[in-house]
């Protein structure tokens, strides 16, 4: 049975080989005005970003949460996390599910902010000690992924840098150029003098569509075992999130691994790249060691772990402009 003792080693690095599910061609992440992150290696040849560690990141992240449920997988239940509420006191987003974590906007304009600026106090020489246990006790996964909080407290912007990181590329890659065209089968021309254009979804629209295929599509993972030592909140916690991290890997690889519509893969190999000695646990093993292991660290987290805030902002930005239209 596996101990999830840390290996001797600074990195946990994981490396899976993928495949397409079906065909050769793939749609990698597309980035705001600069398209795919296509770059030149020394050698010559052309890699291709496929996924970057930000949409990795929030992949592993989806891989803990049951959308029918709206709660943690069940392997996960006891963990810490922050859910926040409207005024009507139903569920708007959760520290989970927000980019910035616990720095979210919504946290930020709930009652929750001046605890966590109080637990992380004021003093510069503590902020760091005391970042680490607020993380642990609000939303444990904060050890995992990081988080920063500019200007928070008097001590200044206390950060932490991801623990576990994640991307995946693709090398010797070539493009598909293709494309189509989306039919009107009422008014095929665009007609500018009636209002009826393209833009409002009106006649025949032409469209390019570049996807690529690749000698190799790889995906890389990072732990950083050194940092989580760090923490020193005690060897049990260095378990549980050792087997948190390890969960979100194998879980992802398991059944994250539509990207996109024109993106879906297989695993073919997963691989320990250092320490070369250490032996990957099977989900299932993974999910059957958690729930000991999240029990054992209840002293570190909030009671409940799940801790309730209420966002004090406008409650839905929707339904306010629409009343203000109405009003109008």
């Amino acid at each position: 049975m596996t101990t999830f003792d840390l290996p001797v080693s600074p990195r946990l690095l994981l490396q899976a080989e993928l495949t397409p599910v079906q065909g050769a061609r793939f749609q990698p992440t597309g980035f705001p005005d600069v398209g795919a992150g296509v770059y030149t290696l020394p050698n010559g040849k052309e890699q291709l970003l496929v996924e970057s560690a930000q949409s990795v990141a929030n992949r592993l992240e989806a891989a803990c949460w049951d959308d029918v449920a709206n709660d943690l997988v069940r392997p996960l239940k006891g963990l810490s996390y922050v859910r926040v509420n409207d005024s009507d006191g139903k569920l708007l987003t959760t520290s989970i599910h927000e980019a910035h974590r616990l720095n979210s906007a919504y946290i930020q304009k709930s009652a929750l902010q001046a605890t966590l600026e109080e637990e992380i106090g004021a003093d510069a020489n503590a902020a760091k000690r005391n970042l680490i246990g607020m993380l642990a006790k609000y939303d444990v996964g904060c050890l995992l992924h990081g988080g920063f909080f500019p200007k928070m407290t008097a001590a200044g912007s206390p950060r932490l840098s991801r623990a576990l990181s994640g991307f995946i590329e693709a090398e010797g890659v070539g493009r598909v150029n293709t494309g189509g065209v989306k039919n009107d089968r009422v008014q095929s021309a665009k007609d500018a003098d009636s209002g009826k254009t393209a833009e409002e979804g009106f006649g025949n629209v032409p469209f390019h569509r570049t996807e690529f295929v690749a000698e190799r599509v790889t995906a890389y993972f990072n732990l950083d075992l050194e940092q989580l030592r760090g923490y020193r909140l005690g060897v049990e916690m260095e378990r549980l999130l050792l087997a948190l991290a390890l969960f979100k890997v194998q879980k992802f690889l398991a059944t994250g691994l539509r990207l996109r519509t024109a993106c879906d893969f297989a695993v073919s190999s997963l691989a320990v790249k250092a320490p070369v000695e250490f032996k990957v646990p099977a989900l299932t093993e993974i999910e059957a060691a958690l729930p000991a292991l999240v029990q054992s660290e209840q002293t570190h987290f909030a009671s409940p772990p799940m801790t309730t805030a209420t966002f004090a902002g406008e409650k839905r930005p929707k339904e306010a402009k629409a009343k203000k239209e109405k009003t109008l």
